[in-house]
């Protein structure tokens, strides 16, 4: 190659890369957002001089009343911030307690991601800035200087759905270099959710990771799978490509991802070094995952010897006229008379689904079907189904 060309190549390569490079830096600012202080408060910062009005809006602040496709539920609240001589708005919070908080900013009614913080979260389409509030509960949410456990996604065979489908599993720290078999805990997400859901809003593999350091939490394999039938993986991570996600998708709480589980336990079981007997299976979920944990572990009653419901909804749809929910008050004896060790039941205070599970714990009541039950303040959120995941597992193949 020609001397004077190979370096104007190696000009322009280095032009583009600087420009790029500096793109990068402007466009994050040069300011700190958001900065948490030393007594949980949190600074948010945003550089923009020729806005009229900036809010920030998050579940540190209170919560304000909001319809949802699920009827009226607690929301984000917001806080305006205010401009200083420079153009940088900024608002302080009150002190907050530890735990894991995600926010947006609003640019004169235009909702947006803090540019300042790289740190992101999606559930179902929306996507928010996060950060961690430590000294307490969300110390159990941070990555610690601890062993680690690995985070697999996998693809497993579905006969059941006629797909191949992919799946997230967590295996415990020393699982690669063991010989042991290791009990398994089905860990099931919400309506909008998908096999990324539990790994990424539910922060398992830190939380499994800080409980199994500090003795707390026996080692274990949690399994994630996609609960969307209609999915052989997450959007953008599936055949069907990029597509915005929705809540609530075709054949969603039908029966037909209840009545194919079994491919799933399969999987696990003939690839994953696992005691594959009842005492050492548990499943457990949120919302749709709670429902899809009732059914399954009712239509395989002889299956779990552990079942969490957080936050669940507990009865089918009427028009949802799947095999699994034909003959629910006989399976569902047949699984308490099979027997179990635990069948634990969570929910928030103010959870618009708190009637419906009143409801049916009185029916457990009603048939001497034994249970455990945890009532929390608020309602139907991430905040709970993290906490009720580090209050779960503990309880788990003792």
């Amino acid at each position: 190659m020609n001397k004077h060309l190979l370096l104007n190549l190696l000009f322009l390569f280095a032009l583009v890369f600087s420009s790029q490079a500096q793109e990068a830096l402007f466009r994050a600012q040069n300011i700190v957002s958001p900065e948490v202080h030393e007594d949980g408060s949190v600074t948010f910062r945003l550089f923009a001089p020729k806005a009229q009005s900036v809010k920030v809006s998050g579940d540190f602040l209170p919560s304000v009343k909001m319809e949802t496709p699920m009827g009226q539920m607690d929301g984000p609240g917001s806080a305006d911030l205010t401009k200083d001589e420079n153009g940088v708005w900024s608002f302080k919070s009150q002190p907050l307690k530890s735990e894991l908080y995600g926010y947006s900013f609003s640019i004169d009614g235009f909702t947006t991601t803090d540019p300042s913080n790289p740190f992101l979260i999606r559930d179902v389409a929306s996507v928010t800035n996060i950060f961690i509030v430590g000294n307490g509960q969300a110390d159990l949410y941070r990555t610690q200087d601890i062993p680690h456990g690995t985070v697999a996604r996998r693809w497993y065979e579905s006969p059941g759905l006629g797909m191949d489908r992919r799946i997230t599993i967590y295996t415990p720290p020393g699982y690669e270099d063991s010989t042991d078999k290791y009990p398994v805990l089905y860990l099931l997400h919400g309506a909008g959710g998908d096999e990324e859901a539990w790994i990424a809003l539910g922060r398992t593999a830190q939380i499994m990771d800080n409980l199994i350091a500090e003795g707390k939490v026996k080692p274990m394999i949690v399994v994630m799978p996609n609960g969307n039938v209609i999915q052989d993986g997450a959007p953008g991570e599936g055949s069907l490509g990029f597509y915005k996600p929705q809540f609530m998708i075709p054949k969603t709480m039908d029966g037909t991802y209840e009545g194919a589980f079994k491919d799933i336990i399969k999987f696990v079981e003939s690839n994953y070094q696992v005691k594959a007997d009842k005492a050492n299976r548990a499943i457990a979920g949120l919302s749709m995952g709670g429902y899809h944990s009732l059914h399954i572990s009712r239509y395989y009653p002889n299956t779990f010897d552990y079942v969490g419901l957080f936050s669940a909804a507990i009865m089918a749809r009427e028009d949802a006229t799947g095999k699994v929910y034909s003959d629910f008050d006989k399976t569902l004896k047949a699984q308490k008379d099979n027997g179990y060790k635990l069948y634990w039941i969570a929910i928030g205070k103010t959870d618009f689904l708190y009637e419906a599970n009143k409801e049916y714990r009185a029916k457990l009541d009603g048939m001497e079907m034994p249970y455990d039950y945890v009532e929390s303040e608020g309602g139907h959120i991430w905040r709970n189904w993290r906490v009720y995941l580090t209050q779960f597992t503990p309880l788990l193949f003792q």
